[in-house]
């Protein structure tokens, strides 16, 4: 019978918690892009623009984007001032939207639509997901 000690327990969550900082730090510095993916630049309080690279899921007519792992200061700065710039894949330039927070029977449906499997969840650290739908802003 395996017994696990205190120590063993301990170390093999910090060995678990190491990876999945490790696993989301490479990610923010390489900022991977691939078809679906977007730059969005997002506005802080100080109205200073900060870019990041998101997956984009288009559903139906519209555009969605997802906070999957823990660093999601853009996702907070979108809520706190919803003026953001996409540039979508394949675009030279950025466009104006709007982003909007995807609540009840919308979240449930793009939740249903945009999974992830277990093997991702497990390697980010099993955060909180929300969702922010991108309405064109014709401005």
């Amino acid at each position: 019978m395996l017994k696990w000690s205190g120590f063993g327990v301990g170390a093999l969550l910090l060995f678990y918690v190491g990876s999945v900082v490790l696993f989301e730090a490479q990610l923010g510095i390489n900022q991977p892009q691939g078809s679906t993916s977007i730059v969005i630049a997002t506005f802080n309080a100080d109205n200073e623009r900060h870019e990041r690279v998101v997956r984009l899921e288009t559903i139906g007519e519209k555009y969605y984007v997802a906070a999957n792992h823990w660093p999601r200061a853009w996702y907070k700065q979108a809520l706190a001032n919803p003026r953001i710039e996409v540039k979508m894949p394949g675009q030279g330039s950025f466009a104006s939207f709007e982003a909007v927070d995807v609540v009840g029977e919308e979240d449930a449906s793009v939740r249903e639509i945009y999974r992830f499997g277990f093997s991702f969840r497990f390697r980010t650290g099993f955060p909180p997901r929300y969702f922010l739908r991108l309405e064109p802003n014709p401005s």
